[in-house]
């Protein structure tokens, strides 16, 4: 059995910080995509955010299950919690690109 020390040990940082970009860009992109969506809806109050809810559970599953095979502790720093969180920065994204949505679409409603 090996110790902490000796598995950080065999960790390759350029291939954790390339995991950890690309978990960034996926996530940003489905953030995005979930506002684009909620704001051609036109959704409005709590359901938009339950749509924004409900896109990063349907990406932390299939990251989980496709992308880790089931491993997401052996692909990315801090597991399956990390994957999940959806990060302040994308909460962002998702609103601000929900508003512009909203905004085009239903600017003469």
């Amino acid at each position: 059995m090996s110790t902490p020390d000796e598995a950080a040990q065999r960790v390759f940082g350029p291939n954790v910080l390339h995991n950890a970009n690309l978990l960034y860009d996926i996530k940003f992109i489905s953030s995005c995509l979930s506002g684009a969506v909620a704001g051609i809806l036109g959704l409005e109050n709590w359901l938009g955010f339950a749509l924004f809810l409900a896109a990063t559970l349907f990406t932390t599953a299939i990251l989980h299950f496709v992308t880790f095979r089931g491993r997401p502790k052996k692909y990315v720093y801090g597991g399956l919690l990390e994957v999940v969180n959806p990060g302040q920065e994308n909460a962002f994204s998702f609103i601000l690109v929900w508003t512009l949505f909203y905004g085009i679409v239903h600017v003469y409603d």
